[in-house]
């Protein structure tokens, strides 16, 4: 692997142009300074011509071993493909001596998670977990409240991240074979999760209901998971394909004040219609702020707007391009995403079999 200088960025090798590939991690990756990419790996010719359309001067490869095979010339390998193929791929990647990043959920089980992270330790590789949203706006800005101590002792965290998808899509994301690590459990769970515990450190306790609503759906589409934290909040966090009417995305309640914040994050829809990081990245207008109080409904305009910071999914890969050059820490680290994981596999089991699990 090279030292990155202004002149010389480190190349990075893409698996996988699909929604997480195209959409999320080949433009952040091409907006960060100290960055390049420089291979897109694909078998799909259409996806391929989008990749070229898009990066004219990127190296297309349609197998991860046409890739491995060139690993000399590359300083980053990241998995962007689906998740059963996480494991294998980082596996690949690192044994070739090789940094890399892996969409989330890094692997099907803790386990595996923890075997990653003791080979990248072994070889002293970077292994990063792409948790981006630990940089949305509105967790940005609940971190900061937090820190600032604006609730008091938070009691209870209420986070949801839902949707209105009535008729299922399809694909290895809603499929209901267990090899695929499909449904929102480990999709949108990944995200859920890993803010809770980031926020409010480990759980000691996990339940969950995980039900598959729609028709024709084979992975859960409506799921909840209770948490309760080795520090006395609980969290009660949603995920669903299948909500008419959406809640607030954050609802936090302290002892001295509450904090409501609705709507998502702006960032992946910007980047899904082509836009890039720039000048006003990741702002949303006031109309959107949360608001904090006591006593007040903020549906009827009580309690304080609190201005969004924003968000900023491109401090992830900057993270990683600094962490590769010695000049910062691992943003996410495989550990992390165990743990993460730890409470994913007991919410299944929890769900399966009808009982509270203690960590």
């Amino acid at each position: 692997m090279g030292v990155m200088t202004a002149a010389t960025p480190f190349r990075v090798g893409l698996i996988g142009y699909g929604l997480a590939g195209s959409v999320f991690h080949a433009p952040l990756i091409a907006a960060t300074e100290g960055l390049a990419l420089d291979t897109v790996v694909t078998s799909n010719p259409e996806r391929q011509r989008q990749a070229r359309g898009e990066f004219p001067d990127v190296t297309l490869a349609a197998t991860p071993d046409e890739l491995f095979a060139r690993a000399a010339e590359l300083d980053l390998v990241v998995v962007a493909s689906p998740n059963k193929t996480h494991v294998p791929l980082a596996t690949a990647a690192l044994e070739a001596g090789l940094p890399v990043v892996v969409d989330k959920p890094v692997a099907g089980t803790a386990a595996e998670a923890r075997s990653l992270a003791a080979l990248a330790e072994d070889r002293g590789l970077l292994l990063s977990v792409f948790q981006n949203r630990r940089w949305d706006n509105d967790f940005l800005t609940l971190r900061a409240l937090l820190a600032d101590g604006a609730l008091g002792e938070v009691r209870r965290f209420e986070s949801r991240f839902e949707r209105w998808r009535p008729k299922p899509k399809g694909g290895w994301r809603e499929s209901g074979d267990p090899a695929e690590i499909g449904g929102l459990l480990y999709d949108l769970g990944s995200h859920v999760v890993d803010q809770a515990l980031v926020l409010f450190g480990p759980a000691t306790e996990v339940y969950a209901e995980a039900d598959v609503r729609r028709p024709g759906a084979e992975a859960d589409d409506d799921t909840f998971i209770a948490l309760t934290h080795a520090g006395g909040v609980r969290s009660h966090l949603y995920v669903s394909a299948t909500t008419p009417q959406l809640g607030p995305r954050f609802r936090v309640l302290g002892s001295e004040a509450g904090y409501v914040k609705y709507g998502l994050d702006p960032q992946e829809g910007a980047l899904r219609e082509g836009l890039r990081p720039g000048p006003e990245w990741g702002a949303e207008p006031a109309s959107l702020y949360g608001r904090i109080g006591a006593g007040e409904s903020p549906l009827t305009g009580g309690g304080t707007p609190v201005p969004t910071l924003p968000g900023d999914y491109p401090a992830y890969y900057a993270a990683v391009a600094a962490a590769l050059a010695g000049a910062g820490p691992n943003p996410v680290t495989a550990l992390e995403a165990a743990a993460a994981l730890d409470v994913l596999e007991a919410a299944r089991r929890s769900a399966q079999e009808k009982v509270t699990v203690s960590l």
